[in-house]
């Protein structure tokens, strides 16, 4: 796997310089982290981008007075809100949260600062990114990533599902640069001509929201067949007519359901 400024153009125009270069500077700390599969990068990059205001910041907006005396992020002193207000690419909140990423991020690199003494350096790389990194793999988010559960990652990063439909379409646009063309997922199998069966009446649904005039009848024909083609040609895929992890995520995004 391999990232490349392009890519997270590709998923946000408005992806500022810093945070796009700071990414693929230090992108091995992603697999290092054991984000090592197209399908967990994926997962990873979607939630990065909505939760990063779409790669455009590592800092929370908002001033942080609203945490203030959160005795569940940790946040026991006065001004404790606003000092540990949401930074890095995942948004760590809190002062507990700062605790346990300064002692997990020492452990991906030694040189971490401590980050309860010095909360702004999150919003700087390497550490807004291993951040994200830390906070991932310390509530073992990998498991729902391989499953493709994108609501129980949402609800593991941000403890309900706000922005779910946005994080859902950066998912689709993830899976489009990471994921091989004709990868199954959990929730999507590969499908080519002559396969029959619900899988093809959900892929033919949402080719009928995307625009294109076909029968939902269970049967992948020539008819299903040529409105994929054309799918794929005009996203630039490999017009090859077969169904895979990359195909879904285009027609999840052009039927609306992506």
């Amino acid at each position: 796997m391999n990232i490349i400024g392009s890519n997270i153009r590709d998923m946000s125009r408005t992806a500022v310089r810093s945070i796009v270069d700071g990414i693929v500077a230090n992108q091995t700390a992603i697999v290092k982290g054991g984000i090592d599969t197209p399908l967990r990068l994926s997962h990873f990059m979607a939630q990065l981008a909505h939760e990063s205001a779409h790669f455009g910041t590592t800092r929370e907006f908002a001033s942080g007075a609203a945490y203030e005396g959160r005795r569940d992020l940790g946040n026991t002193q006065s001004g404790d809100g606003r000092r540990y207000r949401g930074r890095g690419l995942i948004q760590t909140t809190g002062r507990a949260n700062y605790r346990e990423a300064t002692a997990d991020i020492r452990a991906m690199d030694a040189a971490a600062p401590d980050f309860e003494r010095e909360p702004e350096a999150l919003e700087q790389f390497p550490w807004a990114l291993l951040a994200g990194i830390s906070y991932w793999r310390r509530r073992n988010i990998n498991r729902h990533a391989d499953r493709d559960d994108v609501r129980a990652v949402t609800r593991a990063i941000n403890g309900g599902l706000n922005g779910f439909e946005d994080r859902i379409r950066y998912l689709g646009r993830a899976k489009s640069i990471w994921m091989e063309p004709n990868t199954p997922t959990a929730t999507h199998p590969v499908l080519r001509r002559g396969d029959k069966g619900n899988d093809v009446v959900d892929l033919q649904n949402e080719l009928i929201g995307a625009g294109y005039r076909v029968f939902a009848d269970g049967d992948f024909g020539r008819h299903t067949e040529k409105a994929v083609r054309d799918l794929q040609s005009r996203h630039r895929l490999g017009a090859d007519g077969i169904v895979g992890a990359r195909t879904w995520a285009i027609l999840l995004l052009r039927s609306g359901n992506g």
